[in-house]
């Protein structure tokens, strides 16, 4: 099997066009799909336990969906839940499983946006020495 496919998915539009491309890609790599998801919050509220545990919960009710786009394409995937800023998260995802290449989706911002607010899509182009995929919504 070839190195995994590690596919950021957040539920948002963009995600599902990463997610419904995935497989596509996977196939002839004969590719395992892996699904992350990274949640963080500023550790010094006081609230932030509960605020991990609803991040977490949101997350892997994210990872079902997107693993049951992938089973439905016929393509093996899993899931991995990281507690990370989204772009760190998913480079320490793609380094676990040492994947193949990352691909996330994009809202469709402006570059200069992008770079200002700092998109996922634009970190991650920054921080991975894997390959990224960015799928329009």
């Amino acid at each position: 099997m070839a190195g995994d496919l590690v596919v950021g998915f957040d539920g948002t539009p963009g995600a599902r066009a990463a997610a419904a491309e995935a497989p596509r890609l996977a196939k002839p790599l004969d590719a395992r799909v892996v699904f992350g998801f990274a949640y963080w919050t500023n550790p010094a509220g006081g609230d932030a336990g509960d605020m991990l545990t609803t991040l977490r919960e949101l997350g892997e009710a994210h990872i079902a969906e997107a693993k049951q786009l992938a089973e439905d394409a016929g393509v093996p995937s899993r899931g991995e839940l990281v507690n990370d800023r989204p772009s760190t998260g998913l480079v320490q995802i793609a380094d676990d499983v040492d994947a193949h290449m990352i691909v996330v989706g994009s809202y469709g911002e402006k570059p200069l946006k992008g770079a200002l607010v700092g998109s996922t899509a634009h970190k991650l182009l920054h921080l991975s020495e894997r390959p990224v995929l960015v799928v329009r919504a």
